[in-house]
Protein backbone atom coordinates (compact mmCIF):
# COMPACT_ATOMS: atom_id res chain seq x y z
CA UNK A 1 0.00 0.00 0.00
CA UNK A 2 2.71 2.38 1.06
CA UNK A 3 4.69 1.21 -2.06
CA UNK A 4 1.90 2.06 -4.51
CA UNK A 5 1.42 6.04 -2.74
CA UNK A 6 5.11 6.85 -3.18
CA UNK A 7 4.40 5.43 -6.64
CA UNK A 8 1.82 7.57 -7.63
CA UNK A 9 3.72 10.43 -6.16
CA UNK A 10 6.51 10.30 -7.41
CA UNK A 11 4.63 9.54 -11.18
CA UNK A 12 2.85 13.17 -10.33
CA UNK A 13 5.38 14.88 -9.37
CA UNK A 14 7.42 14.19 -12.58
CA UNK A 15 5.17 14.80 -14.65
CA UNK A 16 4.30 18.18 -13.49
CA UNK A 17 7.59 18.25 -13.50
CA UNK A 18 7.99 17.83 -17.46
CA UNK A 19 5.48 19.93 -18.15
CA UNK A 20 6.83 22.68 -16.13
CA UNK A 21 10.36 22.25 -17.81
CA UNK A 22 8.55 23.42 -20.74
CA UNK A 23 6.60 26.25 -20.05
CA UNK A 24 10.23 27.35 -18.29
CA UNK A 25 12.43 26.50 -21.30
CA UNK A 26 10.09 28.61 -23.08
CA UNK A 27 9.65 31.41 -20.52
CA UNK A 28 13.57 31.66 -20.23
CA UNK A 29 13.77 31.63 -24.77
CA UNK A 30 11.91 35.11 -23.79
CA UNK A 31 13.77 36.18 -21.08
CA UNK A 32 17.26 36.02 -22.94
CA UNK A 33 15.70 37.31 -25.71
CA UNK A 34 14.48 40.44 -24.40
CA UNK A 35 17.66 41.18 -22.25
CA UNK A 36 20.40 43.84 -23.42
CA UNK A 37 23.19 42.67 -20.87
CA UNK A 38 25.38 40.11 -22.86
CA UNK A 39 26.67 38.18 -19.47
CA UNK A 40 22.97 38.20 -18.03
CA UNK A 41 21.82 36.46 -21.91
CA UNK A 42 24.71 34.01 -21.28
CA UNK A 43 23.61 32.75 -17.94
CA UNK A 44 19.66 32.64 -18.69
CA UNK A 45 20.25 31.19 -21.99
CA UNK A 46 22.30 28.25 -20.11
CA UNK A 47 19.66 28.24 -17.32
CA UNK A 48 17.32 27.82 -20.51
CA UNK A 49 19.26 24.97 -21.75
CA UNK A 50 19.13 23.24 -18.14
CA UNK A 51 15.38 22.96 -18.54
CA UNK A 52 15.40 21.51 -21.65
CA UNK A 53 17.90 19.02 -20.32
CA UNK A 54 15.62 17.76 -17.40
CA UNK A 55 12.99 17.57 -19.39
CA UNK A 56 14.77 15.21 -21.65
CA UNK A 57 15.27 12.99 -18.54
CA UNK A 58 11.96 13.36 -17.25
CA UNK A 59 10.47 11.66 -20.13
CA UNK A 60 12.79 8.91 -19.55
CA UNK A 61 12.43 8.49 -15.82
CA UNK A 62 8.34 8.20 -16.99
CA UNK A 63 9.28 5.99 -19.42
CA UNK A 64 11.07 3.69 -17.15
CA UNK A 65 8.72 3.53 -14.80
CA UNK A 66 6.22 2.58 -17.38
CA UNK A 67 4.51 5.94 -17.56
CA UNK A 68 3.56 8.85 -20.14
CA UNK A 69 3.15 12.67 -19.12
CA UNK A 70 -0.42 13.89 -19.82
CA UNK A 71 -0.35 15.61 -23.70
CA UNK A 72 -2.98 18.00 -22.18
CA UNK A 73 -0.51 19.38 -19.51
CA UNK A 74 1.87 19.74 -22.09
CA UNK A 75 -0.54 21.91 -24.44
CA UNK A 76 -1.12 24.02 -21.19
CA UNK A 77 2.33 24.86 -20.09
CA UNK A 78 3.97 25.50 -23.39
CA UNK A 79 1.11 27.56 -23.78
CA UNK A 80 1.73 29.60 -20.66
CA UNK A 81 5.82 29.15 -21.57
CA UNK A 82 4.95 31.33 -25.14
CA UNK A 83 2.66 33.84 -22.76
CA UNK A 84 5.49 34.27 -20.34
CA UNK A 85 8.26 34.46 -23.35
CA UNK A 86 6.14 37.37 -24.48
CA UNK A 87 5.83 39.00 -21.13
CA UNK A 88 9.16 39.37 -20.77
CA UNK A 89 9.85 42.12 -23.63
CA UNK A 90 6.54 44.21 -21.57
CA UNK A 91 7.35 43.13 -18.03
CA UNK A 92 10.72 44.93 -17.03
CA UNK A 93 13.76 43.26 -16.03
CA UNK A 94 13.24 43.67 -12.58
CA UNK A 95 10.04 41.14 -12.53
CA UNK A 96 11.12 38.80 -15.74
CA UNK A 97 14.35 38.27 -13.18
CA UNK A 98 12.19 37.98 -9.76
CA UNK A 99 9.76 35.68 -10.89
CA UNK A 100 12.10 33.89 -12.95
CA UNK A 101 14.01 32.96 -8.98
CA UNK A 102 10.48 32.42 -7.80
CA UNK A 103 10.02 29.94 -10.14
CA UNK A 104 12.72 28.11 -9.10
CA UNK A 105 12.05 28.11 -5.26
CA UNK A 106 9.00 25.77 -6.10
CA UNK A 107 11.51 23.50 -8.61
CA UNK A 108 13.71 23.39 -5.60
CA UNK A 109 11.61 21.82 -3.11
CA UNK A 110 9.42 19.37 -6.12
CA UNK A 111 12.12 17.67 -7.03
CA UNK A 112 13.10 16.88 -3.33
CA UNK A 113 9.90 15.60 -2.74
CA UNK A 114 10.16 13.80 -5.67
CA UNK A 115 13.87 11.96 -4.53
CA UNK A 116 12.20 11.44 -1.44
CA UNK A 117 9.46 9.05 -3.12
CA UNK A 118 12.02 7.41 -5.00
CA UNK A 119 14.14 6.46 -2.19
CA UNK A 120 10.82 5.45 -0.82
CA UNK A 121 10.48 2.94 -3.69
CA UNK A 122 14.58 1.79 -3.80
CA UNK A 123 14.89 4.26 -6.70
CA UNK A 124 18.32 5.29 -5.02
CA UNK A 125 20.12 6.25 -8.47
CA UNK A 126 16.82 8.07 -9.48
CA UNK A 127 16.52 9.90 -6.22
CA UNK A 128 20.28 11.24 -6.84
CA UNK A 129 19.38 12.30 -9.98
CA UNK A 130 16.88 14.25 -8.43
CA UNK A 131 18.56 15.67 -6.41
CA UNK A 132 21.07 16.85 -8.39
CA UNK A 133 17.77 18.35 -10.85
CA UNK A 134 17.38 20.21 -7.33
CA UNK A 135 20.62 21.50 -6.61
CA UNK A 136 21.16 22.69 -10.32
CA UNK A 137 17.45 24.40 -9.64
CA UNK A 138 19.32 26.11 -6.59
CA UNK A 139 22.01 27.53 -8.94
CA UNK A 140 19.40 28.86 -10.85
CA UNK A 141 17.20 30.93 -7.77
CA UNK A 142 20.59 31.84 -6.27
CA UNK A 143 21.50 33.45 -9.29
CA UNK A 144 18.21 35.28 -9.97
CA UNK A 145 18.56 36.29 -6.34
CA UNK A 146 21.60 37.59 -6.42
CA UNK A 147 20.90 39.96 -9.68
CA UNK A 148 17.77 41.50 -7.91
CA UNK A 149 19.44 41.44 -4.29
CA UNK A 150 20.06 45.19 -4.04
CA UNK A 151 17.21 46.94 -6.16
CA UNK A 152 15.46 48.87 -5.01
CA UNK A 153 11.92 46.98 -5.87
CA UNK A 154 12.56 44.01 -3.86
CA UNK A 155 12.04 45.31 -0.43
CA UNK A 156 8.21 46.43 -1.66
CA UNK A 157 7.71 43.51 -4.32
CA UNK A 158 8.82 40.94 -1.40
CA UNK A 159 6.13 41.73 0.53
CA UNK A 160 4.20 41.33 -1.94
CA UNK A 161 4.80 37.73 -3.14
CA UNK A 162 7.13 36.55 -0.10
CA UNK A 163 9.89 35.23 -2.13
CA UNK A 164 13.94 35.67 -1.63
CA UNK A 165 16.52 34.27 0.59
CA UNK A 166 17.96 36.56 3.18
CA UNK A 167 20.16 38.95 1.99
CA UNK A 168 23.79 37.70 1.99
CA UNK A 169 22.87 34.20 0.15
CA UNK A 170 25.79 33.43 -1.69
CA UNK A 171 26.19 33.41 -5.46
CA UNK A 172 26.28 30.13 -7.23
CA UNK A 173 27.74 29.44 -10.55
CA UNK A 174 25.67 29.04 -13.57
CA UNK A 175 26.98 26.16 -15.77
CA UNK A 176 27.75 22.92 -16.70
CA UNK A 177 25.06 20.33 -16.80
CA UNK A 178 23.42 17.83 -14.46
Amino acid sequence: MEQNFHRKQLVHILCMAYSGELAAALAYAGHWRSLRDAGQRQAIRQIEQDEWHHRRNLLKMLADLGEKPPAWRDCAMGSLGCVIFLACFVSGWFFAMYFAGRLEDGNIIEYKHAADHAKALGLPELADTLMLFSAKEEEHEAYFYNVVRDHWMLATTRRFFTWGPELGAPAKAIGGQN
